[in-house]
C-alpha cells in the first residue's frame, strides 16, 4: 500500500512539473512573440475575446442554478473543499462584483485538489457593497473561527482583490508576516497573532492572513466604469476615494501576488501593482482567465510563495 501511495505521489509530482514546464514554455513563446511583433491585437481579435469572455461569464453565472438547491439558507460549498492538509494554508475564496462564490468554482476546485482547504464566506451576497464595508464584514466573519496553523491566504477575483488588500492593511496581519519573514521567523505564526480590525467586537481574535493572490484586480481602478450607472461598479473609477486611498498605501503590496492575462476588456490599464509579485499568464479575458490552467498554476505558486516568505 505504501509503495502504491509513493508511486502515486511521484506521478502527481511529475504531472505538476510537466504542467509548470508547459506553462513556462507558453510564457516564453508569448514573450518572444511580443518582442517579435509589438503590434496590439486587432479589433476583430479583441471583439472575439470580449464576446467569448461574456459567454464564459454567463455560463458561470448560470451555474448557481445547478443542484444542490437551497431555500432560505446559504448554498453549501463542495464537501471536498472542507478537507485539506494542515501543512498548507487555508484558502479564503473572494469573488468580484455581481459574482457568487460559485463563479470561482473552477479555481476553488484546483486549489482543493492541490491539498488546500477552501473556505467560502457566506453573507456577502453578490459583492455589491462598498469595499470598506465588505472588508469589515469579511474580517468579522473570519475572526469567528480560529485560523489554521498554516495561516490563511485570500484568493480573490477582480473587486475581491481590493477588498482583500483593504483587509490586509486594516488587520496588520500581512505586515506582521512580512516582518517575521525578513528576520527568518515564521510568517504564519506572526499573522496568526495579529488581531482582527474590529478587536472590540471580536475579542481581538486573530485572522492569520499571510497575504493575497488577486486575479484580474483593478488596483488602479477602471476608466470603463464611467459608462455604467450602478454605484457598485462606478466605485471602480480611478478617482474613487477608496481606489485612490488603497493605491497610496503600499505597505502590504509585498504580500500580494497579482495574476492577470494578456488582455482584459474590463481593465484597460491592467492589474500591475507596484511592489507586488506580478504574474502574466498566457490567457485572455477578465472572467475566462479564472478557468485557465495557467492561472490555476500561477495562483498555486503565489499561495506557496506567500506561505514560505
Amino acid at each position: 500500500m505504501s509503495g502504491t501511495s509513493a508511486s502515486a505521489r511521484e506521478d502527481d509530482t511529475a504531472d505538476a512539473a510537466a504542467d509548470h514546464a508547459e506553462v513556462a514554455e507558453a510564457d516564453a513563446r508569448a514573450t518572444a512573440d511580443g518582442k517579435a511583433d509589438a503590434e496590439p491585437p486587432s479589433r476583430l481579435a479583441r471583439a472575439w475575446w470580449w464576446a467569448s469572455d461574456y459567454v464564459y461569464a454567463a455560463r458561470r453565472q448560470l451555474s448557481i442554478l445547478a443542484p444542490p438547491w437551497t431555500i432560505g439558507r446559504p448554498r453549501p460549498e463542495p464537501g471536498g473543499w472542507r478537507r485539506g492538509s494542515p501543512d498548507l494554508p487555508e484558502i479564503i475564496l473572494l469573488p468580484g462584483v455581481y459574482e457568487h462564490w460559485t463563479f470561482m468554482r473552477p479555481l476553488g476546485d484546483a486549489l482543493s485538489q492541490a491539498g488546500h482547504r477552501v473556505t467560502v464566506v457566506h453573507g456577502l451576497g453578490v459583492n455589491r457593497r462598498g469595499v470598506v464595508e465588505t472588508s469589515e464584514r469579511l474580517g468579522r466573519a473570519l475572526a469567528k473561527k480560529r485560523p489554521a496553523p498554516a495561516g490563511r491566504v485570500i484568493v480573490a477575483h477582480s473587486k475581491g482583490g481590493l477588498i482583500g488588500k483593504h483587509l490586509l492593511i486594516s488587520s496588520g496581519a500581512a505586515t506582521a508576516a512580512a516582518a517575521q519573514a525578513v528576520t527568518g521567523g515564521d510568517p504564519a505564526e506572526a499573522a496568526a497573532s495579529a488581531p482582527a480590525p474590529d478587536a472590540a467586537s471580536t475579542d481581538a481574535r486573530p485572522l492569520g492572513l499571510l497575504g493575497l493572490v488577486a486575479v484580474c484586480t483593478p488596483f488602479k481602478g477602471s476608466r470603463l466604469a464611467r459608462y455604467l450607472v450602478d454605484p457598485s461598479v462606478r466605485a471602480m473609477l480611478p478617482n474613487d476615494e477608496t481606489i485612490v486611498t488603497l493605491g497610496r498605501d503600499s505597505s502590504v503590496n509585498g504580500r500580494i501576488v497579482s495574476v492577470f492575462g494578456g488582455y482584459d476588456p474590463h481593465i484597460p490599464d491592467g492589474s500591475m501593482l507596484e511592489g507586488a509579485t506580478n504574474v502574466q499568464v498566457p490567457a485572455v479575458g477578465h472572467f475566462a482567465v479564472l478557468a485557465a490552467r495557467a492561472t490555476h498554476l500561477a495562483v498555486l505558486d503565489g499561495v506557496r510563495m506567500l506561505s514560505t516568505r
